[in-house]
């Protein structure tokens, strides 16, 4: 258990502004300030200091005055404005620009969020865009370990990275559970609609779930691997951590999505052999009562001459002939199992 942090006293009041969540200065891995995003960069520029800010849904001029004051790319900047990116890593001379996609469920929805994140030296700047979970909690994790913190921007990316991915897998236990759930079910009895409108949505959910978390399998390999901007030798085997979690994650997306079409496939499987079964003791029966109407139709032909037409026994035999063969038919297709 991490230790909690001390408050500091000496923290400054940052005012409040549309799209600014939160933006605080760090030293030797402690917080010092709370403080404009207009002096970022002026905080930044200190020795061993960084600033962390965090933004929800900036408009663009607040976006130009970070740009301004970082230097970051435009190119960069121009994805944070529009959101809508697939998860990647980009670097920027110096500085490092990265694109995860934050999963939750609501009910029976899957909602992604987004966020975008700057890095370079002095500085790191998430942007969240749509429900994207709060960073509240990391920025916690992260001052309640000030050792850890002292490393600096790339240990605030590691430890964003590391709880975007941690939040996959409270989805993906709701997920398996819906699953499990689905399959017993399918065991049971051939799907219905709602069956099949439950697995079109649990299949599109995954696939969306695996479309953001795939990605990040080549993102933590270029940070646990080669040698960028802001990531020191001592945090990368933190980045080979969060890999290992997104192969976890990737994993058990595909083991729900093979088991969904397995469950489907067996239901369909299942419910062919039931309806041959069906159409056998249909056939067998059709032929059993074949036998008397062939016979009845036969004697109902209004001839004048026909055989046993006249005779005083003729009827029960007729009975008699269509007992014994119905009785016959029956007890053959019992023994072969149509019946």
């Amino acid at each position: 258990m991490l230790a909690q942090p001390t408050p500091d006293t000496s923290r400054l009041s940052a005012p409040s502004e549309p799209g600014i969540v939160a933006s605080v200065a760090y030293c030797d891995g402690r917080r010092v300030a709370d403080i404009p995003v207009g002096e970022a960069g002026a905080w930044a520029a200190k020795p061993d200091h960084f600033v962390w800010i965090g933004l929800w849904e900036p408009d663009e001029p607040l976006l130009m005055d970070i740009k301004q004051q970082f230097g970051l790319h435009e190119l960069a900047v121009e994805d944070a404005l529009h959101a809508h990116q697939r998860p990647k890593l980009e670097v920027y001379g110096d500085s490092l620009f990265m694109v995860l996609r934050t999963a939750r469920l609501d009910g029976e929805s899957l909602i992604l969020g987004e966020t975008h994140l700057f890095t370079g030296k002095g500085y790191v700047v998430t942007v969240r865009h749509g429900p994207s979970t709060t960073y509240s909690p990391v920025r916690a994790r992260c001052e309640a370990a000030p050792p850890l913190l002292k490393h600096g921007e790339d240990f605030v990316v590691y430890a964003v990275m590391d709880y975007v991915v941690d939040c996959y897998f409270p989805v993906l236990d709701q997920m398996a559970g819906k699953v499990e759930e689905l399959e017993s079910h399918l065991m049971r009895q051939p799907p219905g609609t709602a069956e099949i409108e439950r697995i079109h949505q649990l299949r599109r959910d995954l696939e969306r779930l695996r479309r953001a978390a795939s990605p990040l399998l080549e993102v933590c390999s270029r940070l646990e691997r080669f040698d960028l901007p802001m990531i020191d030798a001592d945090i990368r085997p933190y980045y080979r951590d969060v890999h290992d979690h997104v192969i976890r994650v990737n994993e058990q997306i595909g083991s729900l999505r093979e088991i969904l079409s397995f469950a489907f496939e067996t239901s369909m499987i299942v419910a062919a052999a039931r309806q041959n079964d069906v159409t056998r003791k249909l056939a067998a029966w059709a032929a059993i009562l074949a036998v008397p109407t062939a016979i009845a139709g036969i004697y109902g032909m209004n001839f004048e001459v026909m055989p046993e037409l006249h005779w005083r026994f003729g009827y029960p035999a007729a009975l008699s002939v269509i007992a014994v063969v119905c009785g016959g038919l029956f007890v053959r297709f019992k023994r072969i199992g149509w019946l």
